[in-house]
Order: C-alpha cells, then structure tokens, then sequence
C-alpha cells in the first residue's frame, strides 16, 4: 500500500469515527432536549437549538475581576432560573446577592444552596444533585475542574437529565489559567460586562454583556453582545450588535 493510499484510508477511518461520535451525541441531545434562549443568533450555534439538557456547560468571566466574574454568575442564574425544578447552588463562599439573583429571575425559594470548605466537597455535592433527578439544574462554583471530576459530571447529568452549570470563579490570575484545559463540558462560555444601553435621560440603562461561546461539541464558536437577564432569565441581542452582517461568528478571544 502506498503512502498517499495509506493516508487516505486514515483519513476515512477517521471521519468515520466522527460521524459515529456526532451521531451519539446529537441522540442524547435529542433524548435530554435543550433550553433555548431564545435569541435566534444564539440558538442557531447550538446543535439541537439550545443549551442542552443532561449535560455540563462551562462559565467564567471574561477577566479575573469581581464585576465579570459577577455577570458569569449572573448569566448562569438567569438559565438556571428558565428551568423547572429546584435549584442546587454549591459553592465555597456564601457571597451571593440574593436581590441581584431575583433580578434574573432566580427567587431564593427556588435555590437549595449547599456550601462545602473545599472544591472536592463541591464536585461530590454536585455530582450527587445531578445522580438525584428531579432538579431543574445543578450549579457549581469552582476554580479547577479536573477533567476526571468534568467527566464524572457530565455522565451524572446524561443519566438523568439534569443541567449541570460550572461556575469558574477565582481570586487570582493565576488561577484563570485553568480554564483554559480540557474537561468533558459540553460547552464553554466566558461573559464580560459592557457599557450599558444608552438611555434619553440621565440614568444608567439595562446591563450588556460580550458573551464568547469558546467551545461546543458538534459546533463552532461564536460571540454575541446581548442585554443581560430580564426578571424572567431573558437574553435580549443588542441593537447594535444585531446590525452586523457577520454575526455570529468565531471568537477572536477563543482559546
């Protein structure tokens, strides 16, 4: 056999192996089914239309500040909040701002919050909520996410259904590093603030983010400038992001 005959039976096996794997994955999407946003733009760059169900997704802030880490959060309750069901939140640090949560549409009589003193603890917490069923979804603050515990994750959420949304929040730059590793999450997003709309009238204007999708299975990456989460989790396409020709498209910023 010759090498160029070589090469291209390779290449076969190889997009064989892909299309069987594209084809197991789009199967449990469709079993699980998604949570759309209901931003067309958005939607369109999931497979299935939506956030899927029974999966792991992946948020972090665009920076190593407060604020970003902050709309990360903020951008995860408002999914959590369009879900049914419970809510458990795990986390380390009891440092959440209840008011700012309803203002996403995520009320506190929704949220089991489970607070643990080291990350294990968490990834155990959350690995149980997701085994249990019956929540809307499960959260999880964390600075590393090993790919093991990812992996144990995301097979806790195929089993039952469950979105499982990982938070990656740190107090150094050092650690933002990590979140650039592999792990088994079905996507991976990072959230940075805006400057606000603009408003007629001397007053600070709805909250806008850049939300970069860096990372999705069966999928490309893509960016979008959206207003923040209404009172009902809502995402809402900026105007002037929503004029351009070319969006969505790749990530510049993507790792």
């Amino acid at each position: 056999m010759t090498a160029a005959r070589a090469a291209r039976v390779s290449d076969g096996v190889i997009a064989d192996l892909r299309e069987r794997i594209a084809s197991l994955e789009t199967t449990t999407v469709k079993k699980a089914g998604c949570l759309a946003f209901g931003v067309p733009e958005m939607d369109a760059a999931l497979p299935g239309g939506g956030l899927a169900y029974g999966a792991l997704h992946e948020f972090a802030g665009g920076g190593s500040g407060t604020v970003d880490g902050a709309a990360a959060a903020l951008f995860v309750a408002g999914i959590a909040a369009r879900t049914k069901g419970p809510i458990v939140w795990c986390l380390t640090r009891p440092d959440l701002f209840f008011p700012a949560l309803a203002q996403v549409g995520l009320h506190a009589d929704r949220v089991i919050f489970v607070e643990s003193d080291r990350e294990e603890d968490v990834l155990a917490n959350m690995e149980e909520g997701l085994s249990f069923g019956g929540l809307g979804a499960v959260v999880g603050e964390l600075v590393r996410l090993p790919m093991v515990g990812s992996r144990r994750l995301q097979l806790a959420a195929e089993r039952t259904g469950t979105m499982a949304l990982a938070v990656r929040r740190w107090r150094r730059q050092t650690e933002a590093n990590d979140f650039g590793q592999p792990t088994a999450s079905t996507t991976r997003w990072r959230v940075s603030v805006m400057p606000s709309d603009e408003l007629p009238v001397p007053g600070v204007g709805r909250p806008r983010w850049f939300v970069e999708l860096m990372r999705v299975k069966a999928g490309e990456c893509a960016e979008f400038l959206v207003r923040a989460c209404d009172d009902k989790g809502r995402l809402d396409l900026s105007t002037r992001f929503a004029d351009r020709s070319h969006s969505p498209r790749r990530s510049v910023h993507s790792a």
